[in-house]
């Protein structure tokens, strides 16, 4: 439904509209650079040896591999290249056979599709070799492939390989350096979120972190299990990460000082992160062997628990940045990867044995079965285009099939407007080189902006390829128009309207599941004795952040579906920020506890986990939650006993951070589960 706008003037709701703002981002410019090369080299290529087919061909692998380059470390960016390079080409090879035999090409990309939908459960690389096998079996099953049946599959790769070469160009002499700015990254976001403690920004920071430390750690994991050993360079790199963990929970800490009485967390904090970061990012040690951490720094002496808390991480940040050997023998707070044949085994129970896989396996057969049994019973000119379209729109990992279905035939029709020109005026032969270089740049500047986007700068690149082997000119425009738009109906009605998955089942128990981590969190955190930390917390800390991301990812998502999801989802997400809260109100005490503060008493801890554990159990139910007992007032962090660094007061006075955060979700859940 409309909304009004200011002025009285009727807007589309924002549900609708959401994706079709460009995000700000920056150009990519050496990716743009690299984009124009790979595209236009193997299309002059094959001009000048007279086989232009071939080096379109050659083309749309290196466009797929263009796509994909998504990742930073040269490592990580060969494995994600050449993978899903490789079942690309296993793709087109099937869709080849089966060119111009109609049922027998529905019943394949039927099954194909099954597969790739099965494996794109297994992980980020395997999702999208399952989306080139589906793609270019659709292409190899719709358009007219040079023969013998091998000879698309290697031109494919070819153009693939052109990308990889030019992505490694840089490799020896900026080995590394991708994963030491990922690492200098998050310290800087740490020491932003140091700078605003206490302050309005404090929770954005706190996200921020979030976000910096699952990338940080995703990458220098991921690179770990491609090298199963440990390598000296990577080892410190993780103890490095690993040592910012204390300062990001002492900052959480932090935000419980009484400024009135003690006044902003001085600058010297954040400026020895930054300090840190600009030798993380150098890949020098800071301070230099043999020097004394704690006059490197130069840090103020510490007035409270907060500021202890700090001073001692950054000491040991510190001293693990100045003795190398220090990060064989430092805790590996996240684990070490399992073996190669049990992560092969896992994978497999992940994609034959996880529900969550069949269906989407199903549902994305489904609709390239329908798609593909429309187009060979109905006279739709090219109409590889739909089966393309609903492979693009029903990937779940890459956002919601209701809005990527809007955005697809939004991008597709933008797109279509810059390839008019092109297809109508430029003459085929050696204008279509620069051409084609010219259109590449838009790919990596326009994905950045939005999916969107991404599908109008994609758009006039395939129609120009795909006229270089079906000369069709432009009589390409308007069907490939007509063909989105009903590829897009499909992935609604077939894939999205029925298939109406619950609340419960797609986000609610998801949430229901972290606040009862949450409950257990809680119960951990003050199960040690004080200077006693179990090496498990941070871990189980750092997953439980990992999963309220996933959780705020699937939230953002049905915020832009229409109502009543959409609706829910509004009504939903302040809870899943109070969750964020309560997990950082219990670190930010459980840090105090450990400089000083008395440590609660188990019976007011269990209290609190009790209260979480309802909260989840109601989430999973729909029942009401039960009153809440009495609120106790939370008041700032409290001064420490002269020559002690103990607070006075109770248990309860440490926790009543903690208590006021735990009420605060409830009193949010309350109303919407009613």
């Amino acid at each position: 439904m409309a909304q009004d706008a200011p002025g009285g003037r009727l807007s589309p709701p924002k549900w609708l509209t959401a994706g079709l703002r460009p995000q700000p981002a920056p150009v990519p410019w050496a990716a743009v650079a690299r984009a124009a090369v790979a595209l236009a080299a193997p299309l002059a290529v094959g001009l000048a040896a007279g086989r232009p087919a071939y080096g379109a061909l050659a083309s749309m692998g290196a466009l797929s591999a263009v796509i994909g380059d998504t990742a930073d470390a040269y490592r990580m960016r060969v494995f994600n290249i050449a993978v899903p390079q490789l079942f690309g080409a296993v793709g087109v090879a099937l869709g080849t056979v089966v060119f111009g035999r109609d049922w027998a090409a529905v019943a394949v990309l039927t099954l194909v599709a099954l597969v790739s939908g099965m494996i794109s459960s297994i992980g980020s690389v395997a999702s999208v070799s399952g989306l080139l096998l589906l793609l270019n079996a659709v292409v190899g099953a719709g358009l007219p492939m040079p023969r013998p049946w091998w000879t698309a599959p290697l031109l494919l790769l070819a153009g693939g390989a052109v990308v990889l070469l030019l992505t490694l160009f840089a490799w020896p002499l900026r080995g590394g350096v991708p994963e030491r700015a990922a690492v200098a990254g998050s310290y800087r976001a740490v020491a932003a979120f140091v700078r605003a403690a206490g302050t309005p920004e404090h929770d954005e920071r706190r996200l921020a972190v979030t976000q910096s430390l699952n990338s940080s750690y995703d990458l220098l994991l991921a690179h770990r299990t491609r090298r199963h050993g440990r390598s000296p360079g990577l080892a410190r790199l993780i103890a490095r990460l690993n040592a910012l963990i204390p300062v990001v929970e002492a900052a959480s800490a932090a935000k419980l000082r009484p400024v009135a009485r003690l006044g902003p967390l001085p600058e010297a904090y954040p400026a020895a992160v930054l300090t840190l970061a600009d030798a993380v990012e150098r890949g020098r040690a800071a301070p230099a062997p043999g020097e004394d951490p704690a006059a490197f720094l130069a840090l103020p002496p510490p007035t409270g628990p907060s500021e202890r808390a700090l001073d001692q991480a950054l000491r040991y940040a510190a001293a693990v940045d100045a003795e190398p050997g220090r990060a064989d023998a430092d805790p590996d707070r996240l684990g070490r990867p399992a073996a190669p044949g049990e992560r092969a085994r896992r994978a497999a129970r992940a994609a034959l044995l996880s529900g969550a896989s069949w269906r989407y396996g199903l549902r994305l057969a489904l609709c390239i079965g329908l798609a593909q049994a429309l187009v060979s019973v109905l006279p739709v000119p090219r109409s590889y285009w739909v089966a393309l379209t609903v492979t693009f729109v029903l990937k779940p990992d890459f956002g919601s099939v209701f809005s990527r279905a809007v955005l697809r035939a939004f991008g597709t029709a933008l797109g279509l407007l810059i390839a008019i020109p092109v297809l109508a005026e430029v003459p085929r032969g050696w204008w279509d080189v620069p051409t084609l270089a010219l259109l590449a740049t838009l790919i990596p500047a326009f994905s950045a902006k939005g999916y969107a986007f991404q599908t109008a700068a994609i758009t006039p690149v395939i129609l120009l390829l795909s006229d270089l082997l079906n000369h069709q000119g432009f009589g390409l425009v308007l069907p490939r128009l007509y063909d989105s738009l009903i590829g897009c109906g499909i992935a609604l009605v077939a894939g999205y309207l029925c298939w109406p998955e619950s609340w419960h089942t797609r986000i609610g128990d998801r949430l229901a599941d972290a606040v009862a981590d949450t409950a257990a969190y809680v119960a951990m955190a003050f199960a040690a004795a004080p200077g006693r930390d179990q090496p498990s917390r941070p871990r189980r800390r750092r997953r439980l952040y990992r999963d309220l991301s996933a959780v705020r990812s699937e939230f953002q998502r049905a915020l832009t579906e229409p109502p009543p999801t959409g609706t829910r989802a509004a009504a939903w997400w302040p809870l899943v920020i109070a969750v964020e809260r309560v997990v950082e109100a219990t670190t930010a005490t459980r840090v105090r506890v450990e400089h000083g503060v008395p440590a609660p008493p188990a019976r007011e801890v269990a209290a609190i986990a009790g209260d979480l554990a309802a909260l989840a159990e109601a989430l999973r139910t729909g029942t009401p939650l039960p009153a809440p007992p009495d609120a106790t007032p939370a008041g700032p962090e409290p001064a420490p006993a002269p020559g002690t660094g103990a607070a006075p007061g109770s248990g309860d006075d440490v926790l009543a951070p903690l208590r006021r955060e735990v009420r605060a979700a409830r009193a949010i859940a309350s109303p919407v589960l009613g």
